[in-house]
């Protein structure tokens, strides 16, 4: 069985990996002393599904979408999660990315 606390936070070192995306986080980086999931709240599990919210840095979106749902399948293959349906939902858009 995999640990959930665990695999939330691998997936968002995966989504961290994708240029011009990151995980949307609920809590500011720099309290550092309050203890959060690895994950900073960017990710729910349930039986069926993983939801990921993520903060776009740069568009288009649909090519960062499809190289994020590519690195969340890597990481739930050989989980109990491997079949669970992937919803990214796009909390913010950096304003930088509108930039260029």
């Amino acid at each position: 069985m995999t640990d959930p606390r665990s695999l939330t936070g691998r997936l968002a070192d995966a989504l961290s990996a994708v240029d011009g995306l990151r995980p949307a986080t609920s809590v500011a980086a720099e309290i550092s002393w309050l203890p959060t999931d690895p994950a900073g709240g960017a990710v729910d599990l349930t039986a069926e599904s993983v939801e990921i919210r993520v903060v776009a840095l740069r568009l288009p979106l649909p090519p960062l979408l499809s190289a994020a749902e590519a690195q969340v399948r890597k990481v739930l293959d050989g989980t109990e999660w491997a079949d669970a349906t992937i919803r990214l939902v796009v909390t913010d858009i950096d304003g930088a990315a509108f930039a260029g």
